[in-house]
């Protein structure tokens, strides 16, 4: 079953983070690539919120914004897609990422798209 782990985290702590700290987190994510290895079947950063462009529909016709949909205490900085057998595996992968970090863990599931 594949798995989508979102990774948001408080805006400007990577900028606000001493290089002791940056080198941490970065040691976190190379441990977990080492631990989760051929599992990740795809993973990336993300570029800030004000690189963000969102759509909405008004009145049936498409409107383009820049910058996120939302004001949150959080930002989503990045996400792995995971292939796991269950979610008690990839909670445990979860755990070797930066303390800092909220992890949302959510199962993918299967779409028909034939219909």
């Amino acid at each position: 079953m594949k798995y989508l782990v979102l990774i948001a985290y408080r805006p400007g702590g990577w900028e606000e983070a001493s290089d002791s700290q940056r080198a941490e987190w970065m040691d976190d994510h190379n441990r977990f690539h080492a631990t989760v290895g051929s599992n990740i079947v795809a993973g990336e950063a993300l570029a800030g919120p004000d690189a963000a462009t969102t759509l909405r529909h008004k009145d049936g016709q498409p409107t383009l914004t820049d910058g996120p949909f939302a004001e949150t205490a959080e930002m989503i900085g990045g996400f792995y897609l995971l292939e796991a057998p269950d979610l008690d595996t990839v909670t445990g992968w979860c755990e070797i990422l930066p303390k800092g970090y909220s992890l949302e863990i959510r199962p993918c599931i299967s779409m028909d798209m034939s219909a």
